[in-house]
């Protein structure tokens, strides 16, 4: 049977979510994450980019570049919202799925010509759930090789499908530039150009001997790639291991109060989603990053799991008064973790614990889904919100 791996990877994924959900910005040059000039960009629309403007750039050097560009905050809870989405549709096509990051994943779609056809009917299929699950495109690749798939993916972007066929393998590598295998960063690539490596078929020229003895364990692994060799198959994802949410300010800050209602904030954030997903945690972490880009985490274990907004932020802002704000602060994060962790036996002896505070976090995340997070507020960030 013949093997086929999938990778779908989603075009623009969090700019075309704005787009989305705004009209007026589509087809306009958009960049997510950049409202501060000491930001980086997150995500760039196929609109910007044509002014070199690149995910992962300094806002400063994006602004230089498209000074008319319309820079946007992220929102990832909507960005989750979508890649759920997404993933219950691979999950339609494979019980195989591994989902990489928010915007891409992985399919093993070998035997599926049984039931959806030839692997481009797949992907085509594919396609249009995807577009009408969500509204957005997605490019989608498909090869015998897990790192040529994505690879494919990336070929015709976007809203693209392109197969390398097994017959098409060798020749595919032979010309392949060497900076597209997945794992060749600047520091590979700059010693392989050493070596006069420059397309996947220049390994072929040395045994596997001679590029370990050059290159380490990664010399044999890049010549069994370029060798049409990649036994790596489609990992089903795991269930999440840790749920968190960080703020970079816009100017650093001193004052606990401000700190604390951020941590307010962050944990509301970070407690709707471990509800949404019905999971609980035992450890709370506490992230602080210093004017001076020092970084401490702090982290206390619960009695019990709690998936609780005040339980998180209680226990945030108790690990906070510990901390020695002697410099100003950049960035400030809370998070939970120890999902597995085993509920606490209870005494027959024991009180009930009130249920107030989850059943309130449930009414509140039952009106927020229904009509938008806007629609109720504590009322500790009714202001904070407005600035």
């Amino acid at each position: 049977m013949q093997r086929w791996i999938m990778h779908i990877d989603m075009d623009a994924f969090f700019a075309s979510v704005e787009q989305l959900d705004n009209p007026e910005l589509r087809g306009k040059p958009v960049a997510v994450g950049g409202t501060s000039d000491r930001g980086v960009i997150s995500a760039a629309s196929y609109e910007i980019r044509k002014f070199g403007v690149r995910s992962a750039m300094s806002v400063v050097k994006a602004r230089q570049l498209c000074p008319h560009g319309i820079f946007v905050p992220g929102r990832m809870h909507r960005y989750k919202e979508l890649s759920r989405q997404v993933m219950a549709v691979l999950h339609d096509f494979s019980p195989l799925v591994e989902q990489a990051s928010v915007d891409e994943a992985y399919v093993d779609a070998t035997g599926s010509e049984r039931l959806f056809g030839p692997v481009e009917d797949m992907g085509r299929a594919i396609k249009l759930r995807v577009a009408e699950e969500t509204g957005l495109t997605c490019s989608v690749g498909a090869a015998p090789l897990r790192f040529l798939a994505k690879i494919a993916s990336d070929l015709d972007k976007p809203d693209g499908l392109s197969i390398i066929r097994p017959e098409q393998v060798q020749d595919f590598l032979q010309s392949l530039d060497i900076r597209k295998i997945p794992g060749v960063g600047k520091t590979t690539h700059a010693a392989l150009k050493r070596l006069g490596v420059y397309r996947a078929g220049d390994m072929l020229s040395h045994p596997r001997e001679y590029w370990e003895q050059r290159l380490g364990k990664s010399g044999g692994i890049l010549f069994d790639k370029a060798s049409g060799i990649d036994p790596a198959g489609v990992q089903p994802s795991e269930g999440a291991k840790s749920c968190s949410a960080e703020n970079t300010f816009d100017r650093d800050l001193s004052d606990r109060e401000s700190l604390r209602t951020w941590l307010l904030g962050q944990s509301e954030r970070v407690g709707e989603d471990l509800r949404r997903h019905g999971y609980k945690g035992r450890t709370v972490t506490l992230k602080v990053k210093f004017s001076d880009f020092s970084q401490i985490t702090r982290s206390h274990s619960l009695d019990a799991p709690t998936c609780e907004t005040a339980v998180i932020f209680e226990t945030a802002v108790r690990l906070l008064d510990k901390v020695n704000l002697h410099r100003a602060v950049r960035l400030i994060g809370v998070g939970v973790s120890n999902f597995n962790a085993r509920p606490r036996q209870l005494s027959l002896l024991d009180e009930p614990a009130p249920e107030a505070s989850p059943r309130l976090d449930e009414a509140v995340d039952v009106i927020r889904q229904r009509f938008g997070r806007k629609a109720l507020a504590r009322a500790d960030l009714l202001d904070f919100g407005r600035k």
